[in-house]
């Protein structure tokens, strides 16, 4: 599943192919919404902006179209509508020829519509963006303070930080040596300040891996960087301590951990 590193390569390759175009037409093709289509015919596309795993295309009315990528979603510029491949979901024909294309194989890809009032309201509800400047040790460590849930299940949570994954999360606390279930609340302030850390870090590290290599969920090119230390590595030693790192379950979800550093 795409996570914030793979939306934000999807957002800066938009950014350079789309910011300004105009939509000629668009339509959904998995569910139809023609009030969409006929809100964003003939209008500019005033900036592709992301917030947490979602891509927003804010149009000069002052609406937005919302694309979250889900599973294996894809959005990206072709030079024809013609060319769209058999797993198109939606698409915008741009002005100039060009189409903008969701390209979404199990169709769990989602696009709606947001008036002004909606996008405000999406803005506010979501989590501290972790690659702005709002994301500072003091906002962390309020939000952390305030939480019982496990690390990991906190991290996951799109209310509180928000874009990070399954993936990311695990790499997060195994740089930071905390354990996936250890409740934030008891994490100690020199812990806190170690996986606010890790998520800059880990995120700058892999979204510029992202850009690089980024082709397709799940599709990766061979200039792909990020060194995964712990996630999909069970039964394997860690690169750190070399202790085999274990997986367990945590809300459904799995999570990979060193039990040598992560205590």
């Amino acid at each position: 599943m795409p996570e914030l590193p793979e939306v934000e390569a999807v957002c800066r390759k938009l950014r350079r192919d789309v910011a300004g175009a105009r939509i000629v037409s668009a339509r959904l093709l998995r569910k139809r919404s023609p009030a969409l289509e006929r809100a964003v015919r003939g209008r500019a596309i005033a900036a592709v902006e992301r917030l947490g795993k979602n891509i927003l295309l804010v149009l000069d009315s002052g609406s937005a179209v919302r694309v979250h990528l889900r599973m294996t979603g894809n959005l990206y510029v072709i030079p024809d509508l013609r060319l769209r491949p058999e797993a198109t979901r939606a698409w915008f024909a741009l002005d100039g020829g060009r189409a903008l294309i969701l390209d979404d194989s199990r169709a769990l890809g989602v696009v709606d519509l947001l008036a002004p009032d909606d996008l405000r309201r999406l803005r506010d509800d979501a989590g501290i963006e972790p690659l702005s400047e709002a994301f500072t040790l003091e906002a962390f460590a309020a939000l952390a303070g305030r939480s019982r849930a496990p690390a990991k299940l906190f991290l996951m949570d799109q209310t509180r930080v928000a874009g990070l994954g399954n993936i990311y999360a695990a790499e997060v606390l195994h740089r930071a040596r905390v354990h996936p279930r250890r409740p934030m609340n008891r994490v100690s302030r020199r812990k806190i300040d170690a996986v606010r850390a890790a998520i800059v870090g880990v995120l700058n590290d892999a979204v510029q891996s992202a850009c690089n290599a980024y082709s397709g969920p799940g599709r990766f090119e061979a200039s792909e960087t990020f060194p995964l230390g712990v996630y999909g590595r069970e039964g394997e030693p860690c690169p750190a301590c070399g202790r085999l790192v274990k997986r367990i379950v945590q809300a459904g979800r799995s999570t990979y951990y060193c039990p040598g550093c992560q205590r």
